[in-house]
Parts: structure tokens; sequence; C-alpha cells
């Protein structure tokens, strides 16, 4: 007897999510971010994007010791400063954005921490199995309606009864 094993190939899709830094009010001074993210859930895959009014604001992702002492990267190409800056999550963790700006960071509050998680997968449900085939040993049996007596057993044996 030969088996055949048969292997679905099931392609698996991350859901990712945009989400704006400060909603409405965007990335600017005097905001607290930190209650911003309550109740927020990042994952890899997923983005941030930095919306403020060019010129007036930047983004730089830093360390902890350099968010916790708003200290700005000395390499400035790592800054981000286009007014709308987009930032994908690629993996799972602790990270730190601040402003570079004069002391936006450090007087005012221009700093963001956030805890990403690892991706969210969905991985389609199977396709259902095939019906067995009919076995020639076994009778056929199906059921169709009668119009007297509700249901009946069409064919098969004749010893069972509605």
């Amino acid at each position: 007897m030969m088996f055949v094993l048969l292997i679905a190939v099931v392609p698996s899709t991350t859901v990712a999510k945009y989400f704006i830094v400060g909603d409405e009010v965007g990335w600017t001074t005097n905001f607290d971010y930190q209650s911003w993210t309550v109740g927020k859930d990042f994952h890899v895959g997923d983005k941030l994007v930095f919306r403020y009014p060019k010129g007036f604001h930047n983004v730089f992702k830093v360390n902890g010791t350099e968010f916790q002492n708003c200290l700005v990267p000395s390499n400035s190409s790592l800054r981000l400063d286009s007014g709308s800056d987009i930032v994908t999550l690629l993996t799972p963790g602790r990270k730190w954005y601040i402003c570079g700006v004069a002391k936006h960071c450090k007087q005012q509050t221009q700093k963001l921490v956030i805890q990403v998680q690892p991706p969210i997968v969905i991985v389609p449900a199977p396709a259902p199995a095939p019906a067995p085939s009919p076995s020639s040993s076994a009778p056929i049996q199906t059921v169709a309606p009668s119009p007297a007596h509700g249901w009946q057993r069409a064919s098969g044996p004749s010893s069972i009864s509605p």
C-alpha cells in the first residue's frame, strides 16, 4: 500500500498598523507621550508616523541612556526631519525616540519610549478535508422528505423507519 503525504504551504500574513505619534497633536513639545502609549500595542512591522512642522522638530532613534539624558547622537545622518517621518518597527524590544532641537527633549518632554512585541501573524484556516469517496462494500443511504410524514429513508436497509 502506498501512502501519499500532501503538505500544504499556507502563506501567513502579518498585520501592520500605523500609529500617528501623539494622534492629532503630533510630534511636539509639552505633550505626555508616555500617557499616549497607554492602551496601544506595538508589534514588529507596525509603523510610527512622526508628524510636525518641518524645520521646528526632528526625530532621533536613540538608546536608553541617550533617552534618559536627552543626548542627541553626533551622527546627523540618524536625524529624521521631513515633518512626516515613518519609522518601521523591525525588532521586538524597547525603542526610544527624542527630538534633537534645542531643549525640546530635556525641558519640554518631547521624547517617546515604547515596547515592541513580536509580529502578529494570521494563518488562514486550512481548507476542509475532501469528502470520503463512496465504498462499494457499504450501501449508500439517502434521506428524502416524505410528503405525508416528514423525513424518511429513501434507500438503504428497510428496517429503519422515520
